[in-house]
């Protein structure tokens, strides 16, 4: 049993996270219900993005800032701390007051914070080649919990149990360490796999941008009652992510974006499909199945390229911020009141973009290309990317750095590093554990190919 846990733990924090960032964000769309003019809501809805937005930014500044583990380890507990403390009053309080919707407001950058620190966790796990399996998992299964939590059994006291339970899960497993990867970390991204994974992502981002945008104005106009976006279609989410978890993690995830280019095509239905009650069901199906499509993508392809880059922490969320910044923009080009013509040209001439995007990066060739063998790195470089990846200390990583680049014995380089034998023999051990290897040697080798950026 131990074993099993040890081997999902990346399903159970990521489904755990996914969780109760669902039901904050149920909750946070009541906010400034009955008091505030349904325009203004708007506005507050958009105000909550730019928030999240500023949490990831800022957790990838503090994840290049603090140095040692007692120092993020703080960090991850003052975000528990005031996430606890603002749900449980988002829980409490009354949702037609100032009070609550300054609450969430404070709450949405300590969210966007935490998601940072998961975001980067799940990618130092995509090593271990079972990242989209624990993606599909964890997000199937936290909607379905937010589906019977929030919506089927409706706001029960399960609610105000879940949310903690699902928060208290994060911060403990954000504290093991990481499954020791069987292959080598990918070294050296371009930035050209960089630029179009961006262009490619906001494109299938704005395929269900219409959509959301129509629906979020009608639940603020109806009161979130007529139109609810957390109603039976959302369940479509869960064979959707189900599926890029059995795909995701084969030919290195080169089925990704074929797969999402195909729900995405659902999306130009939404000009279409409108009016009577069945049609309305039907869409939101399509929408579902093409958000899950987006989510799929961005998160797998930034998970697997961030720890290439030299700011990882920035650019495993990446998918995330630029979801987020997408409704910004659209948003304020209303065009959730343009004519579904306008609509139904938007969409075919985005879907003519997204093509050309993935045809010209290389996303639709099933074959690996010499492009795909990330360029050598420098000697700095290559020991920070080892760092991130296997959650080395800093301490940790000069005992590593002198023992590839020296054939000193541990005597000496404790002695050179002011530290004991013991804890020289004590960091080792830690390194051997974290990296999977059993010798000096495989520490060596493990550095040789991240120097060379040399993968599988």
């Amino acid at each position: 049993m131990r074993a099993i846990l040890k081997k999902n733990t990346a399903a159970a924090l990521f489904g755990a996270f996914m969780l109760f960032q669902l039901c904050v964000l149920g909750l946070g769309n009541h906010a400034g219900e009955g008091i505030i003019e349904s325009d203004k809501r708007e506005l507050v809805y958009y105000g909550f993005q730019v928030l999240v937005i500023a949490g990831f930014l800022g957790y990838s500044a503090c994840e290049r800032l603090l140095r040692g583990e007692r120092p993020r380890k703080y960090l991850t507990l003052a975000l528990s701390a005031v996430l606890l403390a603002g749900t449980c009053i988002m829980g409490l309080a009354d949702k037609g007051s100032l009070f609550y919707v300054g609450v969430t407001f404070a709450v949405m950058p300590c969210l966007g914070c935490l998601g940072g620190e998961v975001y980067h966790r799940m990618s130092r796990e995509t090593a271990g080649g079972h990242t989209a399996r624990s993606m599909g998992i964890g997000c199937a299964a936290a909607v379905m919990m937010q589906y019977l939590l929030q919506i089927h059994w409706g706001e029960t006291f399960l609610l105000p149990v879940a949310v903690p339970l699902s928060l208290l899960a994060v911060v403990l497993l954000l504290r093991t360490e990481p499954e020791p990867p069987p292959r080598e970390i990918p070294v050296g991204t371009a930035p050209r796999a960089l630029i179009f994974a961006c262009l490619t992502a906001a494109a299938l981002i704005l395929f269900t941008s219409f959509y959301n945008g129509y629906i979020h104005h009608l639940q603020i106009q109806t009161g979130y009652t007529s139109y609810n976006v957390y109603s039976r279609p959302r369940l479509m989410l869960i064979p959707c992510y189900l599926l890029f978890a059995l795909i995701g993690d084969r030919r290195q995830g080169r089925l990704v974006p074929i797969a999402a280019l195909c729900i995405a095509l659902a999306g130009m239905l939404n000009s279409v499909l409108a009016g009577s009650s069945g049609t309305y069901q039907l869409n939101m199906c399509l929408f579902y199945c093409a958000i899950a499509a987006s989510v799929a993508y961005y998160n797998l392809t930034f998970w697997r390229l961030a720890q290439g880059t030299k700011h990882p922490a920035l650019w495993a969320p990446m998918g995330r911020i630029l979801d987020s910044l997408v409704v910004l923009i659209t948003g304020g080009l209303h065009i959730s009141e343009f004519s579904p013509a306008m609509t139904l040209a938007m969409n075919m001439f985005g879907l003519a973009v997204l093509i050309v995007i993935m045809s010209v990066s290389g996303a639709l060739n099933l074959k690996s290309s010499p492009e795909d063998t990330p360029a050598p790195v420098s000697e700095d470089t290559a020991f920070e990317r080892l760092r991130d990846q296997f959650a080395l200390t800093p301490r940790e990583t000069d005992v590593l750095r002198e023992l590839v680049l020296t054939e000193d014995k541990q005597t000496a380089i404790s002695e050179r590093l002011s530290i004991s034998v013991r804890m020289m023999q004590k960091y080792v051990t830690s390194l051997y554990k974290k990296t999977g290897t059993e010798t000096r040697s495989g520490l060596a080798e493990l550095y040789r190919k991240a120097l060379l950026g040399k993968w599988q």
